[in-house]
C-alpha cells in the first residue's frame, strides 16, 4: 500500500554537498542511498544523512518543493536550511 504522505528531503553528502529528492518513504530512501543504490550523484559521496524534510499531501506538491530548492544557489540553500532549523528550534522551545 502506498503511503499517503509525500516528502521533499535534503541530504548532506560526505563531501559537504547537498542532494534534494522526493520519496514517500524517508527511511527506505535513506537506506537505498547509503547502500549505493540511490541517485548516481550520491553514490560517490557516501555516507549521506537527511538534514531536512517536508511532508506534503500530494506528490506534485513535494516535487514542486524539490524543484524550487534545486533552483537555489548554494548560499540560498544554506539560508533556507538555517531558517528551517531556527524555526524548528523555536517550536521545540514552546513545547
Amino acid at each position: 500500500m502506498e503511503s499517503k504522505i509525500h516528502y521533499f528531503y535534503v541530504l548532506l553528502c560526505s563531501d559537504g554537498s547537498y542532494y534534494a529528492g522526493y520519496t514517500n518513504d524517508l527511511q527506505k530512501r535513506l537506506n537505498t542511498h547509503n547502500a549505493g543504490k540511490g541517485a548516481k550523484y550520491t553514490r560517490g559521496r557516501l555516507p549521506v544523512s537527511i538534514i531536512h524534510y517536508e511532508a506534503f499531501q500530494t506528490k506534485q506538491e513535494a516535487m514542486k518543493a524539490e524543484y524550487a530548492f534545486k533552483q537555489l544557489e548554494r548560499k540560498k540553500k544554506e539560508e533556507f536550511l538555517m531558517k528551517e532549523v531556527g524555526e524548528a528550534n523555536e517550536a521545540a522551545k514552546k513545547l
